[in-house]
């Protein structure tokens, strides 16, 4: 008499971050060793976390390797043009004031090709959060040099070294106004999500800097190694720091990176403003904008 053996399904564990990704983009374009992706791990938990309703968060992506974050993630997603993804999420702000927008991009997207509207949006006080993931370099075109370069990297439009100062990324952002300022790198992933869930449940205009490995391109012109060389050196050479004065933060070449939580701050908002003046000028009669 043979004996049946009952063998149990079981439905396969799904990873919790599936959910929030669009698996039928995948595999995704980045590089072995490059940051993005874990980056992106951070965000998903955050919003995990803050428990924020998904229908009212948007995230708006440039052009670029940090630009297809958006074509990735399965939320209300917008691909913008070179450089205007701030702007384009400063309308989606005001044209739905009840919305959570995200601006999730590049050094050379924000910094490069569109400062002047990160400089503008933060000076209102707009109620957005910008994450930048800095790589230090254009990578998506071939590894020209970008706003936050440092000096005397080898880049392929600086073959000799880099010899314009870069942007001191925190010191920008709170000088032009930010209510929030943080950096980390993508080995202090906890901390990243963290600064992600203060962002995602705080008012005004929030920021956060990322500094993430170019493997391909920054770390092999410069001779630096592969993705782990570059976590061992965010490791040996990061300080942490809360507080500090964003004045001291620049970059240098392979030196050290002060990261951290900076400035956290309460500002009215740019439609706070508005309303408030409005309010007063018009009496009981003015309805608040962005109030149903």
């Amino acid at each position: 008499m043979n004996e049946e053996v009952l063998v149990e399904e079981t439905d396969e564990e799904l990873n919790p971050a599936e959910d929030y990704l669009r698996l039928d983009r995948f595999p995704h374009i980045w590089c072995s060793g490059c940051g993005i992706g874990t980056v992106v791990r951070s965000f998903i938990e955050a919003l995990q976390k803050s428990k924020v309703d998904l229908d009212k968060v948007c995230v708006v992506s440039g052009i670029g390797c940090t630009g297809r974050v958006a074509g990735y993630i399965n939320l209300d997603s917008f691909h913008s043009t070179h450089g205007r993804a701030v702007p384009f999420a400063v309308g989606l702000k005001l044209g739905n004031p009840d919305l959570k927008v995200v601006v999730f991009s590049g050094d050379g997207d924000i910094f490069g090709i569109g400062g002047n509207h990160f400089i503008h949006t933060a000076r209102r006080n707009m109620d957005i959060a910008v994450i930048c993931v800095n790589n230090f370099n254009y990578a998506m075109t071939g590894g020209q040099v970008a706003a936050t370069t440092p000096i005397r990297a080898n880049l392929s439009t600086a073959p000799y070294g880099n010899f314009e100062y870069p942007f001191n990324l925190p010191y920008l952002a709170e000088a032009s106004g930010a209510t929030y300022v943080a950096r980390w790198t993508s080995l202090h992933l906890r901390r990243v999500t963290k600064s992600m869930q203060e962002a995602l449940t705080r008012r005004g205009f929030s920021f956060i800097e990322v500094i993430t490995p170019c493997v391909t391109l920054y770390a092999r012109r410069n001779r630096l190694g592969d993705g782990l060389n570059l976590l061992r050196y965010y490791y040996d050479n990061s300080e942490i720091e809360h507080g500090a004065d964003t004045r001291t933060l620049d970059i240098d070449y392979q030196d050290k990176i002060t990261v951290g939580k900076f400035v956290d701050k309460e500002k009215p908002t740019f439609l706070d403003c508005m309303n408030n003046y409005l309010s007063e000028v018009i009496g009981d009669e003015y309805r608040p904008y962005g109030v149903k």
